[in-house]
């Protein structure tokens, strides 16, 4: 343990450059200000009354006329983005990857052990500096950072998780607070000189209080270091269905630091399921883009985001290059290319991808017919998206093959994620955080709702993994079959998770 500034305490003989005692003090100073709201904004979302509509208390917020701030003329163009973890060979392929856009990922796609969080902090201050190198040691390939690279963008955790190896007056920092906090402190300054700016991606909101407190958090960090107010630019992932019905309100909010909407497809699943225990939906792999709810909120983001002057981003292709299978690869390439010419045609302005291969496959698409920088003058006023809409539940069936996928991807992500991978590739899909809390969201209905039996997923479950060993795949299992036949649904397995990582890393 460690004390580098009165009452700060860091919990890990692990430390780095960055931990300074004036960043930990920029970091105090964000937990005394902000942490009490931040609990209570976690608590109200337990307290909010069932059912989900369109808010009566904000009615003149979303008809108003008003628009977010200009967007500077860096994102105007952000076509196809990529994402991953923020590990030095990752963030040097992303940035040369010739997407638009590299969003380096402390949420859904980093494993928060102490050394990955530190790493990424580190390889992030050294891509703003473009000083950042890696050397492959067992391949002794060199990776360098090449003359032209994407626009930075970083995701800091979402409200609900917890930094615990950083402890302010006694109380353990907010995982969204250090991730933000210690970038900005370091780097929002060099990425203006540079003529950039820091910016940031918005992570599992549920309501327009909670960007109010994320803006309010910019205006503070951007007084606190004198840097310019309104340099911040961030996008909001709508990936919670609470956020769905306040899209207008969370622009407003943060309509200063605005940079858009984005749809997180796969956690608006996991959210749809969490929020809705009783509707039960069909096999993953048949909720696509086109179908229900998900087409609805779609829609409705585009229309709104334009109306706001909003780039309206399109979701994440999770798919991977399936080698030695030219048939198999072909097929995935294919249903990326029809995934993408969806969005660009209903009025996206850009798109997510998670690997370097499928950045000129989504590229070509959107090149082709979005001619402009964007789409901003595409309103979509034909759209009639209301509350009924966003609460569809697509047809589809429930196979037992589904319940298999699950498990398999469910528990094998765990133990990666309890290895300190977060970012795992799985059966052709890049895995994250939020599709493993898919599949363990629909076992959990399934099981709630006596359509799979204990014994069943137990059957399952050994079937499945029997070929897998080893401590953490035991552990794996144990936590997925918890979550899944929980009495009570568990918010976030990233949680209790958590708790397993720390006690690994002692």
């Amino acid at each position: 343990m460690t004390q580098i500034v009165k009452d700060v305490e860091i919990k890990s003989p692990q430390s780095s450059s960055l931990l300074t005692g004036a960043a930990l003090e920029f970091l105090a100073a964000l937990h005394r200000e902000f942490n009490s709201r931040r609990l209570e904004l976690l608590a109200a979302r337990k307290t909010r009354a069932p059912g989900y509509d369109f808010l009566a208390s904000t009615a003149l917020v979303r008809a108003g006329n008003w628009k977010i701030s200009e967007i500077p003329a860096l994102l105007q163009d952000r076509r196809v983005e990529i994402t991953g973890p923020t590990d030095a060979k990752m963030v040097i392929n992303a940035l040369n990857s010739g997407a638009s856009v590299f969003m380096g990922d402390f949420e859904d796609a980093t494993a928060p052990s102490w050394g990955n969080l530190l790493h990424g902090q580190e390889s992030l201050h050294a891509a703003v500096r473009r000083t950042l190198t890696f050397d492959a040691p067992d391949t002794h390939k060199q990776y360098r950072l090449a003359e032209k690279t994407a626009v930075l963008f970083v995701r800091p955790r979402g409200w609900h998780l917890p930094e615990a190896h950083v402890v302010v007056d006694g109380a353990q920092l907010s995982g969204s607070l250090f991730d933000f906090g210690l970038f900005f402190f370091h780097n929002a300054a060099e990425q203006l000189k540079r003529g950039a700016g820091p910016f940031f991606y918005l992570p599992k909101l549920e309501s327009h209080l909670e960007a109010r407190l994320w803006n309010d958090v910019f205006v503070y960090a951007q007084n606190a270091l004198r840097i310019p107010r309104g340099s911040i630019k961030a996008t909001v992932l709508i990936e919670t269905l609470p956020a769905a019905f306040e899209m207008d309100e969370i622009l407003f909010e943060l309509r200063e630091h605005s940079a858009g909407l984005n749809c997180g497809r796969w956690d608006y699943i996991f959210s749809f399921i969490k929020k809705q225990p009783d509707v039960l939906l069909p096999d993953r792999a048949q909720l696509t883009m086109d179908k229900g709810f998900l087409h609805a909120y779609s829609q409705r983001l585009i229309q709104t985001c334009h109306r706001r002057g909003a780039h309206a981003m399109g979701g994440m292709a999770a798919q991977i290059p399936v080698k030695d299978d030219p048939a198999a690869n072909e097929a995935a390439l294919a249903r990326v290319r029809a995934d993408k010419l969806r969005e660009v045609r209903d009025g996206h302005d850009g798109t997510w991808v998670a690997h370097p291969a499928l950045v000129p496959v989504a590229k070509e698409i959107f090149d082709q017919h979005m001619k402009g920088p964007n789409q901003l003058s595409v309103l979509r006023e034909d759209v009639k998206v209301g509350r009924d809409e966003l609460l569809r539940a697509p047809e589809g069936t429930r196979t037992e093959e589904g319940l298999r996928h699950n498990v398999r991807v469910g528990v094998r992500y765990l133990e990666a994620w309890l290895r300190g991978q977060g970012c795992v590739p799985l059966y052709n899909l890049m895995e994250d955080a939020a599709t493993a809390e898919i599949s363990r969201a629909q076992v959990w209905q399934q099981v709630r709702h006596g359509l799979v039996s204990t014994e069943k997923l137990d059957q399952v479950i050994q079937e499945e993994l029997a070929p897998f060993r080893g401590e953490q795949f035991s552990e794996a299992r144990t936590l997925f079959r918890s979550l899944s036949t929980a009495a009570e649904f568990e918010e976030f397995l990233t949680v209790p998770a958590y708790q397993r990582l720390l006690a690994n890393e002692a």
